[in-house]
């Protein structure tokens, strides 16, 4: 077993902790034990999982029906069906899909389960690194990011402290989109049940899946420059939902928004919201 191989199987990693959540079978011990402390002190942890799961892939429906073709999911974890390839290439086979992650272990799993995928790609790239992603992607011709891209952010940005200015990361992908490009932004959020996030802070601070919670108002800042489709930026069980989804304590806001076609006309994310 080479190092990285030892460090895969010894310490915990947020994707593998998601897939487990989601019910996967891509982890190792390490990371069902740190899930189960989890799930332990928050027991509506996996149900979380499973509703930003479910507003990810109601929003690709929805982009890949109104004739959105590229994709780039940063910090896609492990991916559980229906993928987002699976959800585009039902309406287009033509449609290009980026899956990134930091973990070596996504990048294996995908090139197994890809291996006969057509448009297709995934590759190691951390989301606080946008340049870097941003220029293998160009480098490759893995996207053409002269058009629109639809940018996936889904329950990445809290893993970012605001010292590595979470916003400034969005602000970088956004610049390197074309107009008409798409934005679907998940995070946990500060109106969370106070009890539930002091125990998941207990459990989870100093550990890979240490979580900042943020206001409504910080995460409108995130889709500064995109204009927020409707119904706005809502708890995840609550964007265009199928079903009704359990409450739970801990909740995680999310949104899709659109980059303006017409230069200088992209509004804030705040102000879209509002006008909702």
């Amino acid at each position: 077993m080479d190092e990285t191989q030892r460090h895969e199987t010894t310490v915990p990693s947020a994707a593998r902790i998601y897939d487990y959540l989601l019910g996967g079978k891509d982890n190792y011990a390490v990371d069902r034990d740190a899930a189960d402390r989890l799930l332990a002190v928050v027991p509506d942890q996996r149900i979380l999982a499973r509703a930003n799961r479910a507003f990810v892939i109601r929003a690709m429906r929805v982009l890949a029906e109104q004739g959105a073709r590229q994709v780039l999911d940063v910090g896609t974890g492990i991916p559980t069906s229906p993928s987002i390839h699976e959800v585009f290439h039902a309406v287009d086979r033509s449609a290009r899909i980026v899956y990134v992650d930091s973990d070596p272990l996504v990048k294996v799993h995908n090139d197994a389960l890809l291996a006969t995928t057509d448009q297709v790609t995934s590759i190691e790239g951390d989301v606080r690194r946008p340049d870097e992603i941003l220029d293998h992607v160009r480098s490759r011709g893995l996207l053409d990011l002269s058009e629109p891209v639809v940018v996936v952010l889904a329950a990445v940005l809290h893993l970012v402290p605001d010292a590595q200015d979470p916003a400034g990361i969005v602000a970088r992908y956004r610049d390197a989109m074309a107009p008409g490009g798409h934005l679907v932004l998940s995070q946990f959020a500060a109106h969370s049940d106070p009890a539930a996030m002091a125990r998941l802070h207990a459990i989870a601070d100093g550990t890979p899946v240490q979580t900042y919670f943020r206001p409504r108002e910080q995460i409108l800042t995130f889709f500064d420059g995109f204009e927020l489709l409707a119904p706005g930026l809502v708890d995840v069980e609550r964007w265009r939902p199928g079903m009704d989804a359990p409450a739970t304590r801990l909740k995680i806001t999310g949104g899709v928004a659109q980059k303006s076609r017409t230069p200088g006309s992209a509004g804030s994310g705040r102000s879209a919201t509002r006008r909702q």
